[in-house]
């Protein structure tokens, strides 16, 4: 990692490069120890400004602006020229990647933490930043809690939790405070372990209670809708900008001209509209042992639940995957009694890849240059995995 180091509107100048033993370019937590360490009081990672070599997002020398949040007076200035254009206003940056929008988040946290009757013990710690959230963890005498900010394009968290927490309170986190004008949400702290591998009594439970909690929820009326016939509307504008051979467009544009017949066959099975996590798999779940807390609706929409019980089956091993489905169907089959869950399943595998290609393409138009890289040539290799999937 090397970063360049400002304070407000101050160049502070550069620390690195040097090693740390986390490689993800999001997760930087140990980015910010060694930064403190160095710079002697509290740093926010603000942005990722270049990369080189890596695979993303992982590897490779990376190069982030930091933000010194202490009294400037305090800190001892760097040697090396200012970087062109590091503090240029950049219209599709996050807020919470300036020097100004991450004071401002971290005050309107403190402010609501002391309102909850949850005041910080101490400064905030930096968990993780890239262009969907920014993730900040507060000391509590109750426990911390967690501060997470996302884009403009994301779904409102906080409404979106809160509608789920009046079908089951216990499946989503306890939101302490709100604001969705600016996209940022403080969460209580849930504990146990990020369920990237888990129990079959947590996958049974979890699906179980989450589409009890579907069939039943709510949609804030703010939700994006993103039903099979919107994407019928938006995927054939994201084959022309998608990195493919010609040859492959062509195959993709075929395939969309049978997406409305595809639909229809869909909504023939009998599944309800309803409130879709958008990113359904085991690591956006979190458990003790039981049921699983689900964390993670920025992509959540008003859409079919097909693509929830799809995306679960996303880091699972061929046993859990299979466990997964029988569990998605019957639950399916006991609160939408004459549905075809399976035949849903079946027919929505080249659908669903269909549907991120157009998500990660509205990443990457929501997002500014420099961060591309982490989603680049996700549109393109959905498009190919429905391709795959069709042929199948």
């Amino acid at each position: 990692m090397t970063a360049l180091v400002t304070c407000g509107d101050e160049y502070v100048g550069v620390v690195g490069p040097f090693p740390v033993v986390v490689p993800w370019w999001s997760m930087v937590e140990p980015v910010v120890e060694h930064l403190e360490a160095v710079l002697g009081g509290p740093v926010a990672v603000l942005r990722l400004v270049s990369v080189e070599g890596g695979d993303p997002p992982r590897g490779g020398h990376v190069t982030y602006h930091a933000e010194f949040l202490g009294d400037p007076r305090s800190v001892t200035p760097l040697s090396s020229s200012v970087p062109a254009h590091l503090l240029d206003v950049q219209a599709k940056r996050s807020a919470w990647a300036t020097p100004h929008g991450v004071r401002d988040a971290l005050a309107w946290a403190d402010d609501a933490l002391r309102a909850a009757g949850r005041p910080a013990l101490g400064p905030a710690r930096q968990v993780k930043t890239w262009n969907l959230a920014g993730l900040f963890r507060f000391p509590t005498l109750d426990g911390p809690v967690w501060l997470k900010i996302t884009p403009e394009f994301a779904a409102d968290e906080g409404s979106v939790m809160a509608a789920f927490a009046e079908a089951d309170p216990a499946i989503v986190p306890t939101v302490l405070a709100a604001d969705p004008a600016n996209r940022r949400v403080l969460l209580d702290h849930v504990p146990g372990d990020d369920c990237w591998t888990t129990t079959p009594e947590v996958i049974r439970t979890t699906i179980t209670r989450y589409v009890a909690a579907q069939a039943t929820v709510t949609p804030p009326t703010a939700l994006p809708r993103r039903t099979p016939e919107v994407l019928a509307e938006r995927v054939d504008a994201v084959i022309g900008r998608a990195d493919l051979t010609p040859e492959e467009r062509d195959q993709a544009r075929r395939l969309v001209r049978t997406l409305p017949a595809m639909v229809a066959e869909l909504n023939a099975c009998g599944l309800p509209e309803t409130v879709v996590h958008g990113d359904f798999h085991t690591g956006n779940w979190r458990s003790t042992g039981g049921t699983a807390v689900i964390l993670d609706f920025s992509d959540a929409h008003v859409g079919h639940p097909v693509l929830d019980g799809l995306r679960t089956r996303m880091v699972m091993s061929e046993a859990d995957q299979h466990l997964s489905t029988r569990t998605w169907i019957d639950a399916w089959h006991e609160h939408s009694p004459g549905s075809d869950p399976a035949r849903a399943l079946e027919l929505a595998e080249p659908y669903q890849h269909l549907f991120y290609a157009v998500r990660y393409q509205e990443f990457l138009d929501g997002i500014e240059p420099s961060e591309h890289v982490y989603h680049y040539g996700d549109p393109a290799s959905e498009l190919r995995e429905a391709l795959r999937a069709a042929r199948q």
